[in-house]
C-alpha cells in the first residue's frame, strides 16, 4: 500500500469512526449509564466485530447481494427494525439506582459484535473500504485495511464512551438521565436515515 493510499485510508477510517452513528450514540449512552470500564466489552465488540465483518464481506460475502439483490433490501429493513427496538430499550432504560442495579446491563462483547451486521452505517463503511482501498480485493490488502481500521476505530469509539462517562456527573438526577436517554434514542433513530434512504 502506497503512502498516499495509506494516508487516505487513515483519514477515511478516522472520519467514519469518530462521527455520530448508531455505534457511537450507543457507546456514549453506555458511558453515561454504566461508566467506561463496564463499556469496554461493548467497545471491543464494535471494533473486532467490524473487522470480522470486513474480512467476511471482503472475501466474498458481498457476492450474495449481487446474485440475489432482495437480500440487501431485507437486511436494510431488518436493521431498521432492530435499531428501533434498541432505541426503545435506551429510551426506557431504568434511571433510579435501585431500579438500574436490578434491571440494566451494558451491551456485551458478542451483542456489540453481532450488531455490526445489522448496522446500516457499518455496511456503508465496509462497502466503501473494500471498493476504495482494496482494488485487487486480495486477502493481503483486505487484512491490511482491517488492521488500519481497527487501530483507528477502537480509540475513536472509546472517546465516545469516555465522553459519556464524563457527562454522567451532570446527569445524576433520574429525570435528567431519562431526558438524556430519550434524546439518545431519538438520535439513534435519526442516524438510520442516511444509510436507509441514501441521503
Amino acid at each position: 500500500m502506497t503512502y498516499d493510499l495509506l494516508t487516505a485510508l487513515a483519514l477515511y477510517c478516522f472520519a467514519s469512526s469518530i462521527t455520530p452513528g448508531p455505534n457511537n450514540i450507543m457507546l456514549m449512552t453506555s458511558g453515561v449509564n454504566f461508566g467506561f470500564l463496564r463499556t469496554i466489552p461493548h467497545i471491543l465488540g464494535v471494533g473486532i466485530g467490524f473487522v470480522v465483518m470486513l474480512l467476511c464481506v471482503g472475501m466474498g460475502l458481498a457476492g450474495i447481494f449481487q446474485s440475489w439483490p432482495p437480500a440487501q433490501e431485507i437486511l436494510r429493513w431488518a436493521s431498521a427494525l432492530y435499531l428501533l427496538w434498541l432505541a426503545w430499550k435506551i429510551a426506557t432504560q431504568p434511571t433510579g439506582l435501585i431500579e438500574a442495579g436490578r434491571a440494566a446491563t451494558p451491551m456485551t462483547f458478542l451483542q456489540a459484535a453481532a450488531f455490526q451486521w445489522v448496522n446500516p452505517k457499518v455496511w456503508t463503511m465496509v462497502v466503501g473500504l473494500i471498493t476504495l482501498y482494496t482494488p485487487d480485493q486480495s486477502f493481503g490488502s483486505i487484512v491490511s485495511v482491517a488492521v488500519v481500521f481497527a487501530s483507528i476505530n477502537i480509540p475513536c469509539v472509546s472517546s465516545w464512551a469516555l465522553l459519556g462517562q464524563s457527562m454522567s456527573r451532570m446527569l445524576r438526577a433520574p429525570a435528567k438521565l431519562r431526558v438524556f436517554n430519550v434524546v439518545m434514542a431519538v438520535l439513534l433513530v435519526a442516524s438510520m436515515y442516511p444509510a436507509l434512504f441514501g441521503v
